[in-house]
């Protein structure tokens, strides 16, 4: 039959784990707390690196960033998701089905890049804490995080318009929870070996060379901090080096699994979880991970906290 027969594509059906009706329930439940705590955890992160000028340091500042970037990827799935586990007809449309790839994809994609320039941050910090202030003036590391969300928006523009552009053939029913771009190519009808090429050179740049510099610059630090002759410098320094640490390695571990791993023509239910994972539990450790293992955070919070509750009393 030739392509034009097929009608075109208006609306997408996300029937991921439609199969699990009563885990559907479980994991509607499990996700409205965690966006609840990840909208809350984030935003007061936000509001203490802005209120509290100890806190008005290249590290905070990319933190904040990190921090109002898992607040827009968040509610750009989530409440769809949501939608979509009490719906019956779990419908979207094309554009919203487009808008929702854009938006996980340009702010994952930044993600990947803010965390490598996050990495640089650290490594001046430990291993030239002398010229820390000059080579990390306010100049460079606001072009920096610029940059970081230039690059992964241009990266969903470009994987999103060559996606869309596509004949789907029909095939409107995606095997996911969410427009993913992955979940989206296996329903293309016509040659995607081009978007197979770009998906590929993209997860290099941004997914295994960041990580690379990641590791590399953590060379450098965990060599810098054991040549420190205080046991408390060494604490200290690598406090504000642990908090980073996990945040990668829960993001990168999951992401990596994602776009890295061999493809089948069926989604797994695995898959979709390790996708939920990605995609809401990393959000929602982000500011508790940098809450309990950073002093200043701790410090900060409590600050602002107890003058609230002090013209609450009032």
């Amino acid at each position: 039959m030739k392509m034009e027969n097929y009608s075109a594509v208006t609306e997408f059906f996300l029937v991921g784990l439609s199969q699990y009706p009563e885990l559907q329930l479980f994991l509607f439940m499990l996700c409205l707390i965690m966006y609840v705590i990840i909208l809350l955890g984030n935003s007061l992160l936000i509001i203490i690196s802005i209120l509290d000028s100890r806190l008005h340091t290249p590290m905070y500042f990319f933190l904040g960033n990190l921090s109002f970037l898992d607040i827009c990827y968040t509610s750009s799935s989530i409440p769809p998701m949501l939608i979509m586990f009490r719906s019956e007809t779990k419908s979207i449309s094309f554009i919203g089905c487009a808008l929702q790839m854009v938006a996980s994809l340009g702010l994952g994609s930044t993600e990947c890049v803010l965390l490598a320039v996050m990495a640089y941050d650290r490594y001046v910090a430990i291993c030239n804490p002398l010229r820390y202030p000059i080579v990390m003036n306010r100049v460079l590391y606001v072009h920096m995080a610029v940059w970081s969300w230039i690059i992964g928006c241009l990266n969903s523009l470009v994987q999103t318009a060559l996606t869309m552009v596509l004949p789907f053939c029909g095939n409107n029913v995606i095997d996911h929870l969410t427009c993913e771009i992955l979940a989206l190519l296996k329903l293309i009808c016509s040659d995607i070996s081009m978007n197979v090429l770009i998906m590929t050179v993209a997860s290099i740049v941004l997914l295994v060379l960041p990580l690379l510099l990641i590791f590399i610059s953590y060379v450098f630090i965990l060599s810098s901090i054991l040549r420190i002759n205080s046991a408390e410098g060494r604490k200290k320094a690598f406090s504000t080096c642990s908090a980073h640490l996990t945040v990668v390695i829960l993001f990168y571990g999951s992401a990596l699994f994602m776009y890295m791993k061999p493809k089948s023509k069926d989604t797994k239910a695995s898959d979709e979880i390790i996708g939920l994972s990605y995609g809401v539990v990393t959000p929602m450790l982000n500011p508790i991970i940098y809450s309990l293992r950073n002093k200043e955070v701790k410090e900060a919070v409590k600050k602002v906290l107890s003058r609230h509750l002090h013209l609450w009393k009032i």
